[in-house]
């Protein structure tokens, strides 16, 4: 656990961290068009994890945590209604606290990443947050991006450290301790880190935004993470 940041090379280290993360996320892309994969839905009766992707991504991008979950005995599900996720955070936020309400999940972790987490966290707040124990949340830019600024699409530069959307999900304390933050020592995406004021928060020795979605590292910390908040479940919760 840290909440210190650090460099993680110099420049030309950085770059290529860059290089490598843009490298994988394309791969994962013209993967999920060319051969799609079946959700490991898990055959156990643990909590049931339901997996939020960030922005243009698809669940897929989560598919070494979902194997490994699923491995563990939880159920895995995917909002397949959010799409490429391209929505506003409080749009998306109404599509997955759907979900939970129309598929009667209780006792659910929500595993997600990048702007995953946003839309998590609103849900945790929603009358659907009391479906959710817990999340695990990657890469995700709670405070912002310094970067989204300077970006053209609308749906990037909502995450800008100063929209009001953001800043009020960031005044939001109530669901943090519920919430562990995972997040690389250094993100091209959020130089600002994915840190959250009151969560549990775990900083890896890893670069990228994307990348670290499959590094086995990661993975293990996201599992452990997820068995520790579904440890909070009575018995009779996280079945459908």
């Amino acid at each position: 656990m840290s909440g210190r940041r650090r460099s993680r090379g110099g420049t030309a280290a950085r770059l290529g961290a860059w290089a490598a993360d843009y490298a994988w996320a394309t791969d994962r892309q013209v993967r999920s068009l060319l051969r799609p994969q079946r959700l490991p839905t898990g055959s156990g009766d643990r909590a049931p994890v339901v997996l939020l992707p960030g922005i243009y991504e698809t669940w897929e991008f989560l598919s070494p945590v979902a194997t490994a979950v699923a491995r563990r005995g939880h159920a895995v599900h995917a909002v397949r209604g959010l799409g490429h996720n391209a929505r506003p955070v409080p749009e998306g936020a109404e599509v997955a606290a759907e979900y939970l309400e129309r598929s009667g999940l209780t006792g659910v972790v929500l595993v997600a990443h990048s702007k995953g987490g946003l839309i998590g966290k609103r849900v945790m707040l929603s009358p659907a947050g009391e479906r959710v124990l817990g999340m695990v949340a990657i890469a995700t830019p709670f405070s912002g991006s310094r970067w989204a600024r300077y970006m053209l699409a609308r749906s990037l530069r909502s995450f800008d450290p100063r929209d009001p959307v953001l800043l009020a999900l960031a005044g939001e304390l109530v669901v943090n301790e519920r919430i562990t933050a995972v997040y690389p020592e250094f993100d091209p995406h959020i130089p600002e880190s994915g840190q959250l004021p009151g969560a549990r928060n775990v900083e890896l020795p890893l670069s990228g935004h994307f990348r670290p979605l499959g590094h086995p590292r990661l993975v293990d910390v996201v599992v452990r993470e997820v068995d520790r908040l579904a440890s909070s479940a009575p018995d009779d919760r996280g079945r459908r």
